[in-house]
C-alpha cells in the first residue's frame, strides 16, 4: 500500500468518517446506558465479545493461515462501523440504540482493540510474528483517531447547534464517500494478496458477517428485547469499523497483509447489511422498542 494512502489519507479519511459520527451525538446519548440497561449490556456484549469469540472460532474452523486469521481477529476487535445507525434506521431498527452502542463501543475501543489484538498475534502468529505489536502505540492511534474526532464532533454540536444542523447531513455523505474511497484505494494497491486469499478468507468472512448478525439477534431475543433492539444489536454486530482494522494492520503494525481479512469483510458486509434492510423492511411496522 502506498505510503501517502497509509501513512496521511486513511488516518485523515478515518478521523473525519469518527468526527462526523460525533456531529450526530449529544451527551443524552449516553444517558440511555442507564435508561435502557439491558438492551445497551447486550449490544455491548455481542460487539466486544461476541464477535472477536465468532471471529476466532470461524479463523479456527477454515483453518486460515496465520496472517489471515490474524487479520480476522483484528477486524472483529474494531467498534461497529459509522454506518451502522444509517442500516438500522432502513431496517426499522432502534436507531438510538445503535448510535449509542457506536458511540460507545468507540470509546470503549481504545483499551479493547489492544486487547484484542494483542491476544490474536500472539496466537495466531507467535513466536514466529515479524513485529512485536507496540500497545502504546495503538492506544494513541486508536484515542487520536477515534475518540478525539467523536468528542470533537459532540463539542461542535454543543457549541455551534446551527452550523452542525447544516453541515450533518452533507459530513455524513461525505463520510460514507471516504470510507468508500478507504475500501477501494486498499483493495487496488492490496489486489494481488486479496485474489491470492479470496477464496479462503471469503467465505469465513462470509460466515463470520452471518454468524454475528445472527448472534447479536440471537442474544437479544435471549434477552427478551423487542425487535427493533434485535434488529439494531445484529447491525452493529455486522457492520464493523472496517477502516479502523485497515488502519491498525496497515498503519500502527505495518503489515498489509493482515489489511486483507478487512478489505474481504468490508465488501462483504454489505451484502449482509442489504439483506437485512429488506427484511426488515419486510416486517410489520414496528412498535416503541422494548
Amino acid at each position: 500500500m502506498s505510503v501517502p494512502v497509509v501513512d496521511v489519507l486513511l488516518p485523515l479519511a478515518l478521523a473525519f468518517i469518527m468526527f462526523a459520527l460525533g456531529l450526530t451525538l449529544v451527551p443524552a446519548d449516553f444517558a440511555r446506558l442507564l435508561a435502557r440497561p439491558k438492551a445497551v449490556t447486550a449490544g455491548l456484549l455481542g460487539q466486544m465479545v461476541l464477535v472477536p469469540a465468532l471471529a476466532w472460532g470461524v479463523a479456527l474452523a477454515w483453518g486460515l493461515p496465520p496472517e489471515m486469521a490474524a487479520g480476522l481477529v483484528i477486524l472483529a476487535a474494531c467498534p461497529g462501523g459509522a454506518s451502522s445507525g444509517l442500516i438500522t434506521y432502513l431496517a426499522r431498527g432502534e436507531t438510538a440504540l445503535s448510535i449509542t452502542l457506536t458511540a460507545v463501543t468507540s470509546l470503549a475501543a481504545v483499551l479493547s482493540v489492544p486487547l484484542v489484538v494483542n491476544m490474536g498475534l500472539q496466537h495466531f502468529l507467535g513466536a514466529a510474528a515479524a513485529v512485536d505489536l507496540p500497545v502504546g502505540r495503538i492506544v494513541r492511534g486508536v484515542f487520536i483517531i477515534t475518540t478525539v474526532p467523536v468528542a470533537l464532533g459532540m463539542l461542535m454540536r454543543v457549541w455551534r447547534p446551527r452550523w452542525v444542523g447544516r453541515m450533518e447531513k452533507p459530513a455524513g455523505k461525505v463520510a460514507t464517500l471516504l470510507f468508500l474511497a478507504i475500501v477501494v484505494a486498499t483493495f487496488v494497491s492490496q489486489r494481488e494478496a486479496l485474489w491470492a486469499n479470496l477464496p479462503t478468507v471469503g467465505p469465513a468472512a462470509a460466515a463470520l458477517n452471518l454468524g454475528v448478525m445472527l448472534g447479536g439477534a440471537g442474544l437479544a431475543r435471549l434477552l427478551r428485547l423487542g425487535r427493533r433492539d434485535a434488529v439494531a444489536i445484529a447491525t452493529e454486530c455486522g457492520l464493523q469499523n472496517a477502516a479502523l482494522g485497515i488502519f491498525v494492520a496497515g498503519t500502527v503494525l505495518a503489515q498489509p497483509a493482515l489489511a486483507v481479512p478487512s478489505v474481504v469483510y468490508a465488501l462483504l458486509m454489505n451484502v449482509g447489511a442489504l439483506g437485512l434492510v429488506w427484511w426488515g423492511r419486510r416486517q410489520p411496522a414496528p412498535l416503541a422498542a422494548a
